[in-house]
């Protein structure tokens, strides 16, 4: 696919996989309208991607507020005419057990990473059917199987996948591409910012960040899923294990998940 004049809006655009799509897009020639709630971060970027200011747009967009999410998508047309694809990249994550964590950590999560992208999908539809055009989920392996210690999180990113999987379905004879992107873990900012079991910042990941896949191969993959039109883009080795394993052996995969999470530096299993 030619990505040249397509109207693409991300949503948490102002740093990891975001600011890499935002960036993969620019280089492609598209034209990029950006969410997030750093208006500062944002400015900078599109000065950085577009330096005159007229293949870029961008609003300070806080998905957890349709009215936000109705303005971005309206950026969009007013500005460039119309929206070819959607990329519904905002999230955040957690760290906690179940047990022990505040209730409202998990609306939280639901609010960013579910409620966000309906809000976002709601009124960009419209226009994607006209140009039968993407609307992208960025998920995780957290939302093919439970991953312990982000009840949160994985419950999040499963109602997300449900939420697309029924889109597709209901427009299956109208053109409308739906892609749910599954990344492990990401060298990205979503990590430092997960909640703790009584919604404080994290402040840093407990992962070795130079094992990890980094934003710009994530965003790589996700462009690439787009043009071929993929339904899910599983990004490693544990996307397309996590998969398999849980076909055949969902209780192995159980114990693989909880012996893998218990290993981490300062691990919430006791």
């Amino acid at each position: 696919m030619d990505f040249k004049e397509k109207r693409v809006i991300i949503t948490g655009a102002s740093s990891g996989i975001g600011l890499a799509l935002a960036r993969e897009f620019a280089r492609r020639g598209a034209r990029v309208v950006m969410g997030a709630r750093s208006g500062e971060k944002l400015e900078a970027l599109a000065r950085e991607i577009d330096p005159a200011g007229e293949r870029t747009a961008w609003t300070v967009t806080d998905v957890t507020r349709e009215e936000d999410c109705r303005r971005l998508v309206e950026l969009a047309a007013e500005r460039f005419g119309g929206v070819d694809i959607l990329i519904c990249n905002a999230g955040i994550s957690m760290r906690a057990l179940f047990e022990e964590v505040d209730l409202s950590v998990l609306h939280r999560l639901m609010d960013v990473n579910f409620w966000g992208t309906v809000h976002c999908a709601k009124y960009a539809l419209p226009y994607l059917l006209r140009t039968r055009g993407s609307i992208v989920g960025v998920s995780s392996v957290a939302g093919i199987h439970g991953l312990p210690g982000r009840t949160g999180y994985s419950a999040s990113k499963f109602a997300m996948c449900g939420f697309l999987e029924t889109l597709r379905i209901e427009n299956l004879k109208k053109g409308l591409h739906v892609m749910i992107a599954c990344p492990g873990f990401t060298a990205s900012n979503v990590r430092f910012s997960a909640l703790t079991a009584h919604g404080q910042s994290q402040g840093e990941s407990p992962r070795d960040e130079g094992k990890m896949m980094t934003a710009e191969e994530v965003a790589h993959r996700i462009v690439r899923g787009i043009a071929r039109r993929k339904r899910t883009v599983l990004m490693e080795f544990d996307g397309r294990a996590t998969t398999l394993i849980k076909k055949f052996a969902p209780s192995l995969l159980d114990r693989l998940f909880y012996n893998h999470m218990a290993k981490e530096p300062d691990s919430p299993f006791k």
